[in-house]
């Protein structure tokens, strides 16, 4: 785990205390991928499965955690982040241990987006997320998010 991945987590788990209890672990911040773990065991549902309302949070706080660490890269530390608005699908079960991804978005609109909130203090931004279970390959959750940074 680097430097940013440990300064992601501590931030998780001071500023939304859920997260330790959900056992979330930020597994690295490299190639601007960010990559997170939730144990099965801490969001294991009556199924045997992974509770949906863990997977929707670990979806939403991967895209959170991207922004958040992107933002920092880009010297910019004086806006909140929130998310606006969520869509999810679950078209597998998670069985085992979750691998949440967000990769970065396309650089056209992460420049627009940097540029609209130079400008106007506030900007939108879409992330997509993936769930897959520890040593699958397969989507088990796709999740896009719309965030909002404001001052």
């Amino acid at each position: 785990m680097n430097r940013d991945s440990r300064h992601l987590e501590s931030v998780l788990h001071h500023d939304i205390p859920l997260t330790r209890e959900m056992g979330l672990k930020v597994l690295s911040w490299q190639g601007r991928q960010l990559r997170l773990q939730l144990p099965l065991e801490a969001n294991i549902n009556h199924k045997s499965t992974m509770f949906g309302g863990s997977l929707y949070c670990g979806a939403v706080l991967a895209g959170w955690g991207w922004l958040h660490l992107s933002l920092r890269e880009a010297g910019i530390d004086d806006g909140h982040i929130v998310i606006q608005e969520g869509h999810i699908s679950y078209p597998l079960p998670v069985t085992q241990d979750a691998i949440v991804l967000c990769d970065a978005p396309d650089d056209v609109a992460w420049n627009k987006f940097l540029a609209m909130y130079k400008r106007h203090g506030r900007a939108r931004i879409t992330l997509d997320t993936r769930v897959i279970n520890v040593d699958g390959a397969d989507d088990a959750v796709r999740f896009s998010g719309q965030y909002v940074l404001h001052r």
